[in-house]
């Protein structure tokens, strides 16, 4: 039976990698049935309003990064409330959310998916500047180490991303070591970078009404 996490993708009309590797292969539920679920294959979408777009996007972004709406509504509003202040409000949102401690292991190329990556941050797996850190939601800042607690290595749960991690590249802004399993924060990330899978002034404008 085909889980929530590829329902919320063929909703979205668009494939966001929310089950890892799955999504790459020919088993992903978006090569299978691209149509909405509920839609018959050949059967066109209707036409969507202003605000259906704009929830649309936001939906996008806030599953994309494996959030709860109260989670995501208070990264907009906290942002927001910076205009005027901040430049670049777009890419101040993304930096914000990719400093999320579960988005950076699942940066660091450590879970298959960030949904995963929560999962082990809320286990105990990791340490931040010798300090162990549960808190998926946890920003990390230039300079942090984050390290693999000794006791976790050996855990079944690496052995898949262990395999190829070695051929894996990194964002710019993080400087892994693949023996230690450790990474430090080097940088911030940049809009172009990351490149979101929505608009975010789209959704700005979507929490702004």
């Amino acid at each position: 039976m085909e889980k929530n996490t590829c329902k919320i993708c063929r909703r979205l009309g668009q494939k966001l990698f929310l089950k890892g590797e799955r999504c790459s292969s020919p088993k992903c539920s978006m090569v299978k049935r691209a149509y909405a679920p509920g839609e018959k294959k050949k059967q066109r979408r209707r036409g969507v309003s202003d605000y259906g777009l704009e929830l649309r996007e936001k939906q996008k972004l806030k599953n994309w990064y494996n959030l709860k709406e109260y989670q995501f509504k208070k990264y907009v509003e906290e942002v927001l409330a910076k205009k005027g202040r901040v430049k670049n409000l777009p890419e101040e949102f993304i930096k914000k959310l990719e400093m999320r401690l579960d988005n950076v292991i699942f940066r660091m190329n450590l879970s298959l998916s960030r949904r995963m990556a929560r999962q082990m941050v809320s286990h105990g797996y990791f340490l931040v500047n010798g300090r162990a850190v549960n808190i998926p939601s946890f920003e990390v800042k230039k300079g942090d180490r984050i390290a693999v607690k000794e006791s976790k290595k050996k855990k079944g749960l690496f052995k898949d991303t262990l395999t190829n991690i070695g051929k894996t590249q990194f964002p710019g802004w993080i400087k892994f070591d693949v023996k230690k399993l450790e990474a430090e924060i080097i940088g911030t990330p940049s809009l172009e970078e990351v490149l979101p899978p929505a608009d975010i002034l789209t959704v700005f404008e979507f929490y702004s009404k």
